[in-house]
């Protein structure tokens, strides 16, 4: 399993991940949930993905094979974050078609859910949570952010604090406190955690940092959260 989310304010959008990925209690490893493509001064797309790690690293693989493509649309060449939603969804629905029927012949579904958002320039900066059907829906002032893995453990936390008006360091404070409280109740999803910050009309990415174990920073926001929820909770009045 894996936790993802990406959180669009005004001041730009921010995405973190987990790296954990198990197919049983003897076989865990670390591979990245994240997935870049810059070109600055033109756009910044990130790709944020949950599921079966064979369906999601066949769709970037396709995504990345077909850069160079001069007969077909492509990350490079999309004119809007509208046009790269509609190319991954599509991309997704190419995977489906190859391989869902010998993965439900082997007792699998075809699981996969994935955030992209970015900017290209000459719109604004744009979050689309894409389904394993290749549909879309695109975040909002009222809905800013998307989750997609193991979400329930974070989005308490997301709920209370984050909105359209959220500043982009808060934001991404909210979702570092998201994972650790997804890290302390779910061990299916694991560090290193990677964070991305996305500043509104920059066009490149100017902070990027994966979040090991033991992680000073991680650690102690973690602790200072948790004794919060402490005080907080022992200040609060009995029941009658």
């Amino acid at each position: 399993m894996t936790y993802c989310c990406g959180i669009h304010v005004e001041d730009g959008i921010v995405f973190a991940s987990d790296t954990r990925t198990n197919a049983g209690p003897d076989h865990i490893a670390v591979v990245p949930k994240m997935s870049v493509w810059e070109r600055p001064g033109d756009r910044v797309i990130v790709l944020l993905v949950s599921g079966n790690l064979a369906i999601t690293q066949k769709v970037i693989n396709l995504l990345n094979e077909r850069l160079h493509s001069a007969s077909q649309v492509n990350l490079w060449t999309a004119t809007t974050m509208f046009n790269v939603a509609q190319l991954i969804g599509d991309t997704v629905r190419e995977v489906h078609r190859l391989d869902s029927e010998a993965l439900r012949s082997f007792g699998y579904e075809f699981a996969v859910s994935l955030i992209v958002g970015g900017q290209i320039a000459g719109e604004e900066p744009r979050l689309f949570n894409i389904y394993a059907a290749g549909n879309f829906v695109e975040a909002t002032r009222e809905t800013p952010y998307f989750q997609i893995g193991e979400v329930k453990y974070g989005k308490p936390m997301l709920d209370r604090v984050v909105t359209a008006e959220t500043p982009l360091g808060k934001a991404a404070k909210c979702a570092l406190i998201s994972f650790a409280s997804t890290l302390r109740s779910n061990v299916t999803v694991g560090m290193p955690i990677d964070l991305l910050i996305y500043r509104r009309d920059l066009l490149k990415v100017d902070f990027r940092r994966r979040y090991q174990p033991n992680d000073a920073y991680f650690e102690g926001l973690s602790s200072v959260f948790n004794e919060g929820i402490i005080r907080v909770f022992d200040g609060l009045p009995d029941p009658d």
